[in-house]
C-alpha cells in the first residue's frame, strides 16, 4: 500500500502522528478501446497544443483560468505550501453517535497507521471512541481539496471516512414525493415479515462480484462460438392492491423456503426426544373426605350397637 497523507490527529493538546493508506480497493475487468473496422487499439497521447510534441507526465502541472484568459500555473510544491492547517492535521473538532452520520455522505476511507512514539495516544483515541460509541469529527485536505470527514475505530484501527459536503448532497425532487400513495395496514405488515424474514440470513455467496464472471463468460463463448444462457428476468410487475399483496404473501413464504433450504446441517437445532407418555391405569374413584358426623359406621359395629341398646 502506498501512504495517500502524513500529518498528525490534532486530539485536544495531544498530537498523534499518522499516516493514510486507502482502506478500498476496487477490482473490476479491464477492457482496451479498439477500432471497429480494423480491430487496432486506439491511444490516447498528451499532446502540447503549441509544437505538438508529447508531454511526459512529469512536467504537466495545473492551471487555474482567470477572467481575462490569463492562466496561473500552479505545481505540486504551491499546493503542499497552502496556508491550510487541514493539510498538515487532522484536528478533532467534536464528537457524534455513530448512527446519526448520513450514509449518503460518506466518501473513501483511509487507515490511520501511528508512526513514532504516537501508538500510545493512538490506542487510547481508538479505545475511547469504541467504549463511548462515538466517532470524531475532523477537517483534512486530502486530494487536492478539505473535506470533512469522521475518525471511527473498525478492526484495530482508526479508519478516516472523508465526508461529502451537506451542501454536495442533492435534494430528491419527484414527483411521487407529492402524491398520497400511503400503504394499508396488511401490506405494511406483509413487508414487515418479509424483512424479519431475511434479517441476518445474507448468503456470502450473495457477496460475490458476479459481474466478472459473466464477463469471463462472455469472453469464453465469444472465442468458442457460442450462445450465452440467460438467467430468468425480474419477475413482472405487480397491478393493483391486491396483486401486490398476493406478491407480498408469496415472498414471505418463498423467503422462509429459502432460509430453510440454507440452513447447514450443523446448525440445525436438535430436537430433544419426546418421551412416549406411559401409559395410565385406570383412575380409582376417590370418594371426596367426609367429616367425623358423617363417616358411615362399619356394619359389624351396627349390630353390636343394636345388640347393646337392646339390653338396656
Amino acid at each position: 500500500m502506498q501512504t495517500v497523507w502524513k500529518g498528525v490527529i490534532s486530539f485536544g493538546l495531544v498530537s498523534i502522528p499518522v499516516q493514510l493508506f486507502a482502506a478500498t480497493e476496487e477490482h473490476g475487468v479491464s477492457f482496451r478501446q479498439i477500432h471497429v473496422t480494423d480491430g487496432a487499439q486506439i491511444r490516447y497521447r498528451r499532446v502540447c497544443t503549441l509544437d505538438g510534441e508529447d508531454v511526459p507526465y512529469g512536467d504537466i502541472a495545473r492551471g487555474y483560468e482567470l477572467p481575462d484568459g490569463q492562466v496561473v500555473v500552479l505545481t505540486d510544491e504551491d499546493f503542499a505550501e497552502l496556508p491550510l492547517a487541514s493539510s498538515r492535521a487532522i484536528e478533532v473538532l467534536g464528537f457524534a453517535d455513530a448512527d446519526t452520520i448520513d450514509p449518503v455522505r460518506l466518501s473513501r476511507a483511509y487507515y490511520c497507521d501511528p508512526t513514532g512514539s504516537g501508538a500510545k495516544a493512538y490506542v487510547l483515541l481508538r479505545e475511547a471512541l469504541q467504549r463511548t460509541g462515538k466517532v470524531a469529527l475532523v477537517k483534512v485536505a486530502l486530494r487536492g481539496r478539505e473535506s470533512p470527514a469522521v475518525l471511527h475505530p473498525r478492526d484495530g484501527v482508526l479508519v478516516l471516512h472523508v465526508l461529502l459536503w451537506p451542501d454536495e448532497v442533492r435534494k430528491p425532487r419527484f414527483r411521487f414525493l407529492q402524491d398520497d400513495t400511503a400503504p394499508r395496514p396488511r401490506e405494511l405488515e406483509a413487508a414487515e415479515a418479509y424483512i424479519h424474514t431475511l434479517t441476518g440470513t445474507l448468503d456470502p455467496e450473495d457477496m460475490v462480484d458476479r459481474y466478472q464472471a459473466a464477463l469471463r463468460e462472455l469472453v469464453e463463448a465469444k472465442v468458442a462460438g457460442r450462445q450465452l444462457e440467460q438467467p430468468p428476468g425480474p419477475p413482472a410487475q405487480s397491478d393493483g392492491a391486491d396483486s401486490l399483496m398476493e406478491a407480498l404473501r408469496r415472498s414471505v413464504e418463498q423467503a422462509k423456503h429459502d432460509r430453510a433450504d440454507a440452513t447447514p446441517l450443523a446448525e440445525t437445532p436438535r430436537k430433544r426426544p419426546v418421551k412416549k407418555a406411559a401409559k395410565k391405569a385406570p383412575a380409582k374413584a376417590v370418594r371426596a373426605p367426609q367429616s367425623a358426623a358423617a363417616k358411615k359406621i362399619p356394619p359389624a359395629k351396627k349390630a353390636a350397637a343394636k345388640k347393646s341398646a337392646k339390653n338396656r
